[in-house]
């Protein structure tokens, strides 16, 4: 009974956070949907954030019922035409417009146009992350640390290799690498995965090859993941640790190294579950979001910020999923009906629907067992 007790508190604790970080991923990813829309002349019926009854909302004077909903889980844009704010198909004859609504519905839009109007979503998730990353480095810089070893731990995969203090990092496979934090992030997204580092030693330049060892960490909060580890450590003195400062552009160009990088760690990790090289214990759902963000905002707004960044990213990689229900299935379908020259009949398009919603409420519970797993173990 005390671990409920304690649980529900943590639960109703999580709230606020969660839902400021979900209501602002969510507000710009159809923001994106529909301001495209509207430049590709499609008409908006509806801007929900969030499902079920309306709270609160006005109509404007395009005839969008922008509103706010009772269950803050998410949100859509309906457009005209549209038989239900997420484009499904119902299987009848379909919404009956006149003619005025067909000249801006989106089944009647272009293709090109269509296409344009789901992927605005997505791409709004990103551009909202390299903006918040962009603005981060503009006002605050990055600490940063020169690429020399200062330690290298007993027995670790390092010293095995040979690798010595004073060493110099050049390139990791080839890749050039300037910081310190850079060997960390190519080094830590690959768990027993050989890799080839070019050491600078004195002058000489020196050829390792060496294989992360999985090792789990925890974070300041808990929080346990498995990464990638060498056993190398830098310090003030051999990494000359200083703040790096970023004018305009070159701020949203490390906030789209930032986005990328999340991008490509995702990418990595999902390859790596295929593959049976990683456990699928890290995929989390709404409950973990929740953890993560009541714990950002103890560190304040700022840090709350940058997760709703990361999530950002997160939200836009999902979506452009090539699975039904996702924009990246209708994404799919629009590809069929360009390469066919007309779309995919609706029974196909029915069963495709189907067998999404089934794989995504799969993925849901999958996520959130991941996530009761966590708060229980």
């Amino acid at each position: 009974m005390e671990f409920l007790t304690s649980s529900a508190g943590s639960i109703l604790s999580a709230l606020p956070p969660f839902l400021l970080v979900l209501t602002i991923v969510v507000f710009f990813h159809e923001l994106g949907h529909y301001l495209v829309g509207r430049w590709c002349g499609i008409g908006a019926e509806v801007f929900s954030v969030g499902f079920g009854p309306e709270l609160i909302g006005r109509t404007d004077r395009h005839g969008t019922r922008w509103k706010l909903s009772l269950i803050p889980l998410g949100g859509y844009v309906k457009f005209v035409g549209d038989e239900n704010a997420a484009s499904m198909p119902s299987g009848g004859e379909g919404p009956q417009l006149n003619a005025s609504q067909r000249a801006n519905s989106f089944p009647d839009a272009a293709l090109w146009r269509r296409a344009a109007t789901v992927a605005a979503g997505p791409l709004a998730n990103f551009i909202l992350a390299i903006v918040i990353f962009a603005v981060m480095f503009g006002f605050n810089g990055r600490m940063i640390a020169d690429p020399v070893v200062a330690e290298v731990q007993a027995e670790s995969a390092a010293e095995a290799a040979g690798v010595l203090p004073g060493d110099l990092f050049v390139a990791i496979d080839g890749i050039a690498v300037e910081t310190f934090d850079d060997v960390q992030r190519y080094v830590s997204v690959r768990p027993e995965v050989p890799i080839t580092l070019t050491m600078d030693r004195q002058g000489e330049m020196v050829d390792l090859t060496l294989t992360p060892v999985r090792t789990e960490i925890s974070d300041t909060f808990g929080n346990k993941m498995e990464v990638g580890r060498i056993g190398v450590i830098t310090d003030t003195d051999a990494g000359n640790f200083r703040v790096r400062e970023y004018g305009p552009l070159e701020a949203v160009g490390e906030g789209v190294a930032q986005s990328w990088f999340i991008v490509t760690r995702t990418v990595g990790y999902i390859g790596n579950i295929i593959t049976g090289r990683e456990k699928a214990d890290q995929l989390g759902g709404p409950i973990r979001v929740a953890k993560y963000s009541k714990d950002m905002s103890t560190l304040g707004l700022g840090a709350l910020i940058q997760l709703a960044a990361v999530l950002s990213v997160s939200i836009g990689l999902l979506n452009l999923m090539p699975i039904p229900m996702l924009d990246g299935g209708h994404l799919v379908f629009y590809a069929v009906e360009a390469l066919r020259g007309r779309p995919p009949g609706e029974v196909a398009q029915e069963w495709a629907y189907r067998f999404g919603l089934s794989l995504v409420l799969a993925l849901m519970l999958f996520a959130t067992w991941n996530d009761v797993s966590m708060l229980i173990g």
